[in-house]
């Protein structure tokens, strides 16, 4: 029965940080969000049709694939606009994967300041794993202007998952952080 823990939350929030720290205290392999997008991103522009279909091939056949193994289960991130009827349609189908083949499915939602945001799309882990940030007067911009354009924490209650928890991580390291979440779901 493999697990599925989803680390969502707004850019540069810490969440592929907290998800290598989770994957070296579990037996979850990790896949940050970027790792399938940043190879299309070789042959297709960032909008293109092109790109977003095979960064979805590549994340659910990795998930189908997990889902169906002997493996522990995997850990995923994601910024996920709560605003947005796609986004949630989207982590529902990756949950239903998971229902389907009798697996467990986690959110996992972290939140902090946009000051604390802005410090931590700078560092050295973030720039050297994923490519696309390097350009930090493009990526600041792009992390404010999608605070201005959606939502990307959620209201109090509006997750049902019962697999579910929300930290604010902006004076919590990520090694504690995914202490709490391992100790959360007994992963």
């Amino acid at each position: 029965m493999a697990k599925f823990v989803l680390i969502c939350g707004p850019q540069a929030v810490g969440k592929m940080t907290v998800g290598q720290e989770l994957a070296k205290i579990t037996n979850l392999k990790f896949m940050h969000n970027h790792e399938t997008i940043d190879l299309p991103l070789r042959f297709f522009e960032y909008k293109s049709e092109q790109r977003i279909k095979l960064t979805d091939l590549f994340r659910f056949s990795i998930f189908e694939e997990v889902a169906k193994s002997n493996l522990e289960g995997m850990i995923f991130t994601l910024v996920w606009y709560f605003d947005n009827k796609e986004d949630w349609d989207w982590v529902k189908r990756i949950k239903d994967l998971y229902d389907e083949n009798n697996g467990e499915f986690y959110i996992v939602e972290l939140e902090t300041t946009l000051e604390q945001r802005i410090k931590r799309n700078k560092t050295e882990n973030r720039l050297k794993n994923k490519p696309t940030k390097r350009n930090l007067e493009f990526s600041e911009k792009e992390l404010i202007d999608s605070t201005k354009k959606h939502r990307v924490n959620t209201y109090n209650g509006e997750i049902k998952n019962k697999n579910y928890i929300k930290i604010n991580n902006t004076n919590i390291s990520a090694i504690d952080t995914a202490k709490i979440i391992k100790e959360k779901f007994k992963l």
